[in-house]
């Protein structure tokens, strides 16, 4: 393993550190059939982390430590937690809450000691909360390393057949009812229109609650697509048309991540 790059102050850099998919499901897969050696090997050596949940993070790096001796015992791990209002309404102030000033949690970069940024599943920042770290990181002139790992939403786009030279991803929907068939109805007549896929996602258990609603209020012939259980092997990913969606409208598991995708 090459040795981390240094910036020209001699500051430490962020790496972001993609996580398995499997969080929060019944069954796990090897860390490698998903993240390539030098991704684990370069999260072993680092002893300063931001995350979504210390917990999970903790958890992480302990199947980490199973492959890659760490660098710094798991309890004397640096881990600093993302606050609350931070990653429950994101960071750029889109949800009523303030731009998150995240400068004060990469004080360890700038003494030098390299950094990781790690979320509870896949890409952080990418659906995942921790954008406000990397623009900070930017802003104080440290590196910002992204390693290769799973990322859900372009994993599901891939496999979906629908659009993907032109999408987009529009968190989650809401949660009353007639919003929700608003909102659902907006982003169908965006996708028709215009050939976007729309992708969006939901919290495990209400994932039943919004396929029926997706089949109540899209038209027949539009594409809709389910990716469940991404990089394992009990992985399901089914694409068709509503009509057919209503003929075997088989709900997705509670406790499984899905991403659904919208299109034409």
């Amino acid at each position: 393993m090459s040795a981390p790059i240094a910036n020209q102050q001699g500051r430490g850099s962020l790496y972001l550190v993609p996580a398995p998919l499997d969080f929060g499901c019944a069954s796990q897969a090897a860390l490698t059939d998903s993240l390539p050696t030098a991704t684990l090997a370069t999260a072993a050596r680092l002893t300063h982390w931001v995350c979504e949940n210390a917990k999970s993070t903790r958890a992480y790096l302990k199947r980490i430590e199973a492959l890659h001796p760490l660098a710094q015992a798991l309890q004397a791990q640096h881990i600093i937690e993302l606050p609350r209002e931070a990653h429950k309404k994101g960071d750029h102030g889109d949800k009523g809450s303030a731009v998150f000033d995240a400068r004060p949690l990469l004080a360890p970069a700038l003494a030098g000691h390299d950094m990781g940024l790690v979320s509870e599943a896949g890409m952080p920042a990418v659906a995942d909360p921790g954008s406000s770290v990397v623009r900070a990181a930017h802003d104080l002139g440290l590196n910002v390393v992204p390693l290769v790992g799973p990322v859900s939403l372009l994993l599901a786009l891939a496999a979906s057949g629908l659009n993907g030279q032109n999408f987009a991803f529009v968190g989650y929907l809401p949660q009353d009812a007639a919003e929700r068939t608003q909102r659902i109805r907006a982003l169908e007549s965006l996708a028709l229109q215009t050939g976007q896929t729309q992708l969006f996602i939901e919290t495990p258990y209400r994932n039943a609650a919004l396929l029926q609603a997706l089949l109540h209020s899209l038209g027949p012939n539009t594409r809709l697509a389910l990716a469940s259980g991404l990089t394992l092997a009990q992985a399901r990913i089914q694409s068709m048309a509503v009509r057919q969606w209503r003929q075997h409208p088989e709900a997705p598991d509670k406790h499984t991540p899905v991403v659904f995708a919208i299109g034409r």
